[in-house]
């Protein structure tokens, strides 16, 4: 059974920086791609960033130029650093690994930006 361990979230200010990791149980080529993924309250589950096995990366609009995706193939581990964090980042951070047409997901890890 796959799993996927994040952290790295928290409460920071509007402006500032946090970085998020997520260390899968196995070997990460083993997927078509991990990414991550957050929900909003009373919103749905979207894609903010993933990167495929070829190591492509994809990035909704409203995160490009202020997030980047990037793996360790040493250590399974896929990170994301968030920069120039907006109120409106403020979700439950999901990682996720693909294989096929089959997701795994992790517990997630909550971002909140506010003053």
């Amino acid at each position: 059974q796959v799993q996927l361990v994040e952290s790295g979230g928290g409460l920071v200010q509007p402006g500032g920086s946090l970085s998020l990791s997520c260390a899968a149980s196995e070997n990460i080529f083993n997927f078509n791609a991990m990414g991550w993924y957050r929900q909003a309250p009373g919103a749905q589950r979207e894609l903010v960033a993933d990167i495929n096995v070829g190591g492509v990366t994809n990035y909704a609009d409203s995160v490009k130029g202020r997030f980047a995706i990037a793996r360790d193939n040493t250590k399974n581990t896929i990170h994301l650093q968030m920069n120039s964090l907006k109120p409106e980042d403020t979700a439950v951070y999901y990682c996720s690994a693909r294989i096929l047409r089959r997701y795994y997901w992790g517990q997630g890890t909550q971002v909140t930006v506010s003053s």
